[in-house]
C-alpha cells in the first residue's frame, strides 16, 4: 500500500474513534447516576448522646459550647462561654471561669460514698442530682452529701425519662414529691435545681420547674459514663471538652459507676490544674 493511502487510512481511523467517544460521552451523560447505596450506616455518628439513654427524635439536642483547647493554668480571668442556654433555656454554665461537677441518678450506697470520698480529699464542692425513691430509700445519704458542703437537685422520683410530656399535674406532683423526699432527710435543704431525665426537655416542665423555684440544669460536657466506657474515655472526653463555666454531667448510680469513681481520681486532681472547681450555688433563686 502507497504512503499516500496509509495516511489516509489513519486519518480515517482517527476520525471514526473520535465520533465513537463523542457518541459514548453524549449517551453517558442521558443516563441518570444511580441513587447512594444505602450502606446501614447513619448519616450522624458523632451526634449527642443524653445521660440516660440514646437521643430521641422527640426532643432537643444539648448544646455544646466549644471550650478553650489548651488553658495554661487555673482559669480565674477568662469570661464564661457566651452560649449559656441549652434547650428550653435550660442552664449549661456556671456564669463565671469556674466549672461545675454534677452526679445524677444517686444516692448509691455503693458509689456514692465513693465518690463523696475523692471529692473531699481533694477539697471540692460539687452538685448532686438525685432521685426521688433512691432520697427516700438511703437518707444517710443525702445527709452526708449536704454535711460535706454539696448542693443538691431535683431529679425526678424514679427517672422518668418522658415526664416532659405528662400532664401537668403529673409533672408537678413528681418533682414535689421528689423534694420532699430530700426533704425528709434533710427538712433545711436547698433545692434550687431540677435536670430532666435524659436531657429531654419540654416546654411545661420547664414551666413547672421554675414555677416550683428551681432553675433548669442542663450540662455543657457529657461523657457518657452512663454507657461505662472505662476511666480512660471518661477522663479524655473530660479534659478535651471542659471549658471556663463548663457544667460536667457524670453519674454516681444507675448502674456500674466503677470506671467514673476510677476516672474521677485522675480528673480531679487535672482539673485543678486547669481551673477553679464549684458547687452550682444554693439561693440562686
Amino acid at each position: 500500500m502507497s504512503g499516500a493511502r496509509l495516511r489516509t487510512a489513519a486519518i480515517v481511523t482517527l476520525v471514526v474513534a473520535a465520533l465513537l467517544g463523542s457518541a459514548y460521552t453524549l449517551g453517558r451523560s442521558l443516563i441518570p447516576d444511580p441513587p447512594p447505596r444505602n450502606t446501614g450506616v447513619s448519616a450522624s455518628v458523632t451526634g449527642p448522646h443524653y445521660a440516660d439513654q440514646p437521643p430521641s427524635t422527640d426532643f432537643p439536642a444539648p448544646a455544646r459550647p466549644t471550650p478553650d483547647a489548651s488553658p495554661s493554668g487555673p482559669e480565674t480571668d477568662q469570661q464564661a462561654p457566651a452560649e449559656d442556654e441549652g434547650p428550653y433555656g435550660s442552664r449549661i454554665s456556671t456564669g463565671s471561669s469556674q466549672i461545675a461537677l454534677t452526679f445524677d441518678d444517686g444516692p448509691d450506697p455503693r458509689y456514692t460514698p465513693q465518690v463523696l470520698a475523692l471529692l473531699k480529699e481533694y477539697h471540692v464542692k460539687a452538685t448532686f442530682c438525685v432521685v426521688g425513691e433512691n432520697a427516700e430509700a438511703h437518707p444517710e445519704l443525702i445527709q452526708a452529701i449536704v454535711a460535706d458542703g454539696h448542693t443538691l437537685c431535683n431529679h425526678s422520683w424514679n427517672h422518668d425519662e418522658n415526664l416532659g410530656k405528662r400532664s401537668p399535674d403529673t409533672i408537678q406532683a413528681d418533682l414535689s414529691r421528689t423534694s420532699d423526699a430530700i426533704r425528709a432527710a434533710v427538712p433545711t435543704a436547698r433545692i434550687e435545681y431540677f435536670r430532666q431525665p435524659g436531657g429531654n426537655w419540654t416546654k411545661p416542665i420547664v414551666s413547672i420547674c421554675t414555677e416550683l423555684g428551681m432553675v433548669p440544669l442542663h450540662w455543657a460536657v457529657d461523657p457518657s459514663d452512663w454507657t461505662a466506657p472505662g476511666a480512660k474515655a471518661i477522663i479524655s472526653t473530660v479534659l478535651a471538652q471542659t471549658g471556663p463555666g463548663s457544667i460536667v454531667l457524670l453519674h454516681d448510680a444507675g448502674g456500674d459507676r466503677s470506671g467514673t469513681v476510677d476516672a474521677l481520681r485522675d480528673l480531679l486532681p487535672a482539673l485543678l490544674d486547669r481551673f477553679q472547681l464549684e458547687a452550682l450555688p444554693a439561693g440562686t433563686t
